[in-house]
């Protein structure tokens, strides 16, 4: 991602009400740099869409200011926004060509034959639909129809692209393909891109960074391995990745680790984000992924051991359950040669460095 210093999206202290007993969107405080690829991801319910939909201006919002290249848009309507829309649905007209949905946008922007013609062209080849010009939107596959919805968006080459859950609709093999082919796209134009969805892998494939939603507040922006490996609450943890969450109460600090005893009087060392103090409850986040099982554990500062309750094959990788203190199961993520002589029912030694433990 090659960005400019000048944000070209704003949001100041913006918030969004529909009744003064449901305030959907809160305080948001938030900046899209020029060129980036901006994912805003959390669950349904969350504030993500109504924030595209202000920044869309299908929205008005109910307080703050939104900026686009310095200038407030509040007030402006969405077609003199100069933003590209790509929603999950497509939104074609079924009785035009694909050739003059492409032309719509043109057309309302007075652009002339030839040129609209040259700009069809080019954004068909775009998106590898170069000879689909004259057929109708019900002759094409679901993947083209969003191909085609993409192209439409990109077509008047705005400096904006916003995209609400393009790819809800598609089959799981052709959601791969397209983020794939979205990513290259942003990539080889430069075009801003606010992308929404509630699908976590999505949003770690795509984005330059994610900015993740909760109750209509932002929990933490950041690039994706930011993010997956650095959470900064309890919630980031669990809706980002796989996760194991352990309660426990800090006996002790020392800089950035601190020591915490779990129900059953379990010790584990673990970072903590922000500060802690001795007495203080906090939440354990510990990835499947980053347990060690065998004589390799015996080094760790966290180190234990534990019967294996079941062993659960993924394909790609083997699930081991196991009991720890506090949680019915903690669950490890292995290779098939990790797991090749772990049996259930055996007691096995594991564990895991404080820095990859954090204390929420």
């Amino acid at each position: 991602m090659k960005t400019s210093s000048d944000p070209i999206v704003q949001f100041v202290d913006v918030q969004k009400a529909y009744d003064s007993n449901a305030m959907v969107v809160k305080s948001l405080n938030l900046d899209v740099a020029n060129r980036e690829f901006l994912t805003l991801l959390g669950p349904s319910g969350s504030g993500k869409t109504t924030t595209l939909m202000m920044l869309a201006g299908f929205e008005d919002p109910t307080s703050g200011e939104i900026r686009l290249r310095g200038r407030s848009i509040n007030g402006i309507p969405p077609y003199k926004r100069g933003v590209g829309m790509v929603f999950q649905n497509y939104s074609l007209f079924p009785h035009m060509t694909v050739a003059e949905n492409l032309a719509f946008p043109l057309q309302a922007r007075r652009m002339n034959k030839a040129e609209q013609a040259t700009r069809i062209r080019k954004a068909l080849d775009m998106v590898k639909l170069s000879g689909f010009a004259e057929r109708r939107p019900s002759q094409l596959s679901g993947g083209q129809q969003q191909r085609v919805a993409l192209a439409r968006a990109l077509v008047f080459e705005p400096e904006l692209v916003l995209m609400d859950e393009p790819l809800g609709a598609l089959d799981k093999q052709l959601r791969d393909h397209m983020q794939i082919e979205i990513k290259h796209l942003h990539e080889r134009l430069g075009v801003t891109v606010v992308y929404v969805t509630h699908d976590q892998s999505e949003a770690l494939v795509m984005s330059d960074r994610i900015a993740i939603f909760n109750e209509g507040r932002i929990q933490q922006v950041a690039p994706p391995a930011e993010i997956y490996q650095n959470p900064q609450t309890d919630f980031v943890a669990q809706f980002i990745g796989e996760n194991n969450r352990v309660e426990g109460k800090v006996t002790s600090v020392e800089g950035e680790i601190c020591q915490l005893a779990l129900k059953g009087g379990t010790v584990v060392r673990a970072t903590t984000p922000k500060s802690v103090e001795t007495g203080d409850s906090r939440v354990l986040s510990v990835r499947p992924e980053m347990i060690v099982v065998g004589p390799d554990a015996g080094d760790l500062p966290n180190c234990y051991e534990s019967k294996v309750q079941e062993i659960i094959y993924l394909g790609d990788h083997v699930r081991v359950l196991l009991a720890f203190d506090g949680i019915e199961t903690l669950s490890i993520k292995l290779t098939h040669r990790r797991a090749a002589n772990i049996a259930v029912g055996s007691s096995v030694q594991f564990g895991w460095k404080a820095e990859d433990c954090r204390a929420l």
